[in-house]
């Protein structure tokens, strides 16, 4: 049987359903847990972690919107994942981790050997968490590392530990998709991510979406795109204080990227084309995946066939 889907949301979890959930983890069934913004006693949290720890199936976890909402559930959440090997992606968005928490954590999350997708978006971060976040964009040449990170809405980082995670970004042999959306970074933080992104060799999507950025942000972006190649795809201005002329130019630019790169494939062999129809495809699951719509407010059962680029493989 093929590994399914478990999906609640908003809903208090009764016994029944943790028992459910606890017993499809160990049969390895489920490929994709999502419990957000569930409500649920420590002792059944307890369980499912548990649970998930020696779970092999397991590929995406989301327990966003404040589940792991206190440090002993961090400390049960780290104890997992110190045994589990994986789990590929891990939500924890609007969780009140603090940098204290994600000091908790980190370190299970610096050692898992499947881990290439994190979202500690709104979760209280400041430049202390940023430092750790750092260590899971290791350099070029290095161990393998993240390839998604999403921190929207983390205020309290400042424009010091944001020139931290640019310099690591830059050097990062890793970081695909970077979503930085609703943070207070204006132009001087927008200057520094420009450079991070003509030195990448490897970004492709940009989220500053309500971020402060003005003109002067976007020329400077603009003129990266125009002089500098680079594998970006994607960069999300809106809700800036962006002329839509500036905003369409950079657009304009990045499309013409990846024309012009369709044409280069043409000259090579059919095999070639069609590897490079499925990394177009990848690339733009990857770009929709990054913004899930909400999941439903009940249990959902499916088998596998998720829309992500990380759980495109179905097993036969």
């Amino acid at each position: 049987m093929l590994p399914s889907s478990i999906q609640i949301s908003g809903e208090p979890l009764s016994g029944a359903e943790v028992r459910d959930i606890c017993r499809g983890l160990r049969d390895n069934a489920v490929r994709l847990l999502s419990l957000r913004g569930c409500r649920l006693c420590d002792r059944d949290f307890g369980r499912i972690c548990r649970a998930l720890a020696g779970a092999t199936s397991l590929a995406q976890l989301n327990l966003n919107l404040g589940v792991v909402s206190s440090p002993s559930r961090i400390k049960l959440l780290a104890e997992a994942l110190r045994t589990n090997r994986s789990i590929q992606s891990l939500f924890l968005h609007g969780s009140p981790l603090t940098d204290a928490g994600l000091a908790l954590l980190n370190p299970a999350l610096a050692l898992h050997p499947a881990l290439v997708a994190l979202d500690l978006g709104d979760c209280m971060l400041g430049d202390e968490a940023i430092n750790l976040i750092c260590g899971l964009l290791p350099p070029d040449g290095a161990k393998s590392g993240l390839k998604e990170l999403t921190l929207s809405a983390n205020p309290g980082i400042t424009p010091k530990g944001w020139s931290r995670l640019a310099i690591a970004v830059a050097h990062s042999s890793q970081v695909r998709v970077l979503n930085l959306d609703y943070n207070p970074l204006g132009d001087h933080v927008a200057g520094m991510l420009a450079v991070a992104v003509a030195s990448s060799r490897t970004l492709e999507v940009l989220d500053l979406e309500g971020t402060g950025l003005t003109n002067q942000s976007a020329q400077t972006l603009l003129d990266m795109v125009e002089n500098y190649p680079t594998a970006l795809r994607s960069l999300v201005l809106a809700e800036n204080s962006i002329s839509p002329e500036l905003q369409q130019q950079i657009c304009d630019l990045l499309s013409e990227g990846e024309e012009e790169e369709e044409v280069a494939g043409g000259a090579g062999d059919t095999q070639d084309r069609e590897r490079g129809r499925e990394s177009a495809a990848r690339q733009r699951g990857s770009s929709s995946w990054m913004c899930p719509s909400d999941p439903s407010s009940q249990m959902v059962l499916m088998t596998s066939g998720l829309g992500d680029s990380l759980l495109a493989e179905t097993e036969m």
